[in-house]
């Protein structure tokens, strides 16, 4: 079985997906350098630009041309192997040793990325002239913090093995904010949390990791559990991958101290900011899930209802409502609490989540199924000490800096807005349509518009990105609430979330 990286095993998977929606009878060399030259900050790329090389004139170049027919990925494995072994002695080859044995796969094949500016022999004479200089002496002016070189080398080893684990598992969560949920803040914060990563990789010489590597006498790898091999769900790829990379900065804070107190603080940091982003991903993901099919969300006051409280309910829910908000700022508590618990025995025979706003302690109380605050209202943070792990939480965000906060803070869902004037609530100002369009495409996070929407401009709200709102006027002052529900129920499912 091959050592190969999980960046050459995803050029295998991409090249046989291009040579099947291609329609093509067999892989060809073109469809793996395609696949290798996907990631823009991948080795391959990256090395193509180092030599003066347009990535993007190769890729079209090669998407427009047929391409020969490639050997077994065996073949290929074993070639980029004996490379690897032969230039950095170590079995377990990159993605930049795959690209070498692709292109010597073909005298045609050479012979046409010659004709673009790249050889085999080219890449191979930068990337030997990199392993060399990786192994030159460190300066004198260099100052470690340990005198024997086998303590030096045994922590290096150490932290060469988590280095690479822990930037493996942070190229994974990337993947998986990136293509699983399609959060851009999210992609955003594991991509500047790898670029830490390697900040602090480049506290050490850059012979040191290299020149302690030794894999072909690791007692590791062959050790292993059955468990490596099972994965239920994207969302378990994730769970495990956040665990290896804890795991991993652990050991490089702990090691690193061996060599400084510097790269020990900023592994750290780094550590710190993996579990602020072990939680963002993990309530991201756990919200969508939840609140999947949630679309249409019903602020009630007693006082703006045109029937009683109970008959919105139930009708707004019968007409598609999915979740209903108590909103009653200025009642006193001892009448707010036992409205709230009817509530929740209106919403649970309806079938409908309920969420109660601005209190967590009344929340709790009635056993809502979760809060919503506003930016003036008690912490995320604080509304979980409260409530518990499982309750909703919810937060109004008015500006995207205010959406990026509520996610890392741990929020559920948000609200977005406010959009229109509102006949229920008065605002200062209106971030409007085009917030809800920097919102919705910020984060993936479950999010509702709010603020004015009714039937008569959800069109708009939907057109801006939104599949959720939030709506009051529109059903507690209905005469039908039902009808009113359908159409804007409507409206949002025509769209796919």
């Amino acid at each position: 079985m091959h050592q190969t990286s999980p960046g050459v095993e995803r050029a295998v998977a991409g090249a046989r997906d291009r040579a099947e929606q291609a329609g093509a009878d067999a892989v060809r060399l073109g469809h793996y350098v395609l696949a290798l030259l996907e990631e823009d900050e991948g080795r391959p790329a990256v090395l193509l630009e180092h030599i003066g090389v347009s990535v993007p004139a190769v890729r079209e170049a090669l998407r427009g041309g047929e391409t020969p027919v490639a050997p077994d990925v065996a073949v290929l494995f074993n070639a980029a192997r004996a490379w690897s072994i032969a230039h950095r002695h170590d079995p377990e080859f990159l993605t930049d040793a795959f690209l070498i044995a692709v292109l010597r796969a073909s005298d045609t094949f050479r012979a046409s990325c010659a004709a673009l500016g790249f050889t085999p022999e080219r890449l191979e004479s930068v990337l030997i002239k990199s392993e060399a200089r990786a192994a030159e002496p460190v300066s004198e002016v260099t100052v470690f913090a340990i005198t024997e070189p086998t303590a030096e080398v045994d922590a290096a080893r150490v932290l060469d093995a988590s280095f690479n684990r822990a930037r493996e598992a942070a190229r994974v969560l990337e993947d998986y904010a990136r293509f699983v949920l399609d959060d851009r803040f999210l992609t955003q914060e594991v991509k500047e949390l790898r670029h830490g990563l390697a900040a602090a990789a480049q506290k050490l010489p850059p012979r040191v990791l290299l020149a302690s590597r030794e894999t072909l006498r690791d007692v590791g790898t062959t050790a292993t559990a059955a468990s490596e091999y099972e994965r239920a769900s994207p969302a378990h790829v994730a769970v495990v991958n956040l665990k290896r990379l804890q795991e991993s900065l652990r050991s490089l804070e702990e090691f690193g101290k061996v060599f400084g107190p510097d790269l020990g603080r900023t592994l750290e940091a780094v550590r710190y900011r993996a579990y602020t982003l072990e939680r963002a991903l993990t309530i991201g993901a756990g919200s969508r899930e939840r609140l999947a099919s949630a679309r249409l969300y019903v602020l009630l006051t007693r006082a703006q209802c045109v029937a009683s409280l109970d008959w919105t309910l139930r009708e707004a829910a019968r007409g598609g409502a999915d979740v209903f908000q108590l909103r009653e700022k200025g009642m006193p508590d001892r009448e707010l609490l036992p409205l709230a618990r009817d509530v929740r025995a209106w919403s649970r025979e309806a079938g409908v989540l309920f969420i109660v706003n601005d209190r967590p302690d009344i929340a709790r109380l009635c056993d809502a199924d979760g809060v919503h605050l506003g930016q003036d209202d008690i912490t995320v943070k604080d509304a979980r000490r409260v409530l518990g792990p499982d309750p909703l939480i919810g937060v109004s965000t008015h500006s995207v800096e205010q959406v990026r906060q509520a996610v890392l803070d741990g929020a559920d869902y948000i609200g977005i807005g406010p959009t229109f004037p509102s006949k229920t609530k008065a605002f200062d100002r209106f971030p409007g349509l085009d917030f809800v369009r920097a919102a919705t495409a910020e984060t993936a996070l479950p999010a509702f518009a709010l603020g004015g929407i009714g039937a008569r401009n959800i069109a708009d709200v939907i057109a801006a990105g939104a599949r959720r709102v939030a709506v009051s006027a529109a059903i507690s002052t209905a005469d039908d609430p039902e009808h009113a529900a359908q159409v804007l129920k409507a409206a949002l499912t025509q769209s796919p979330l």
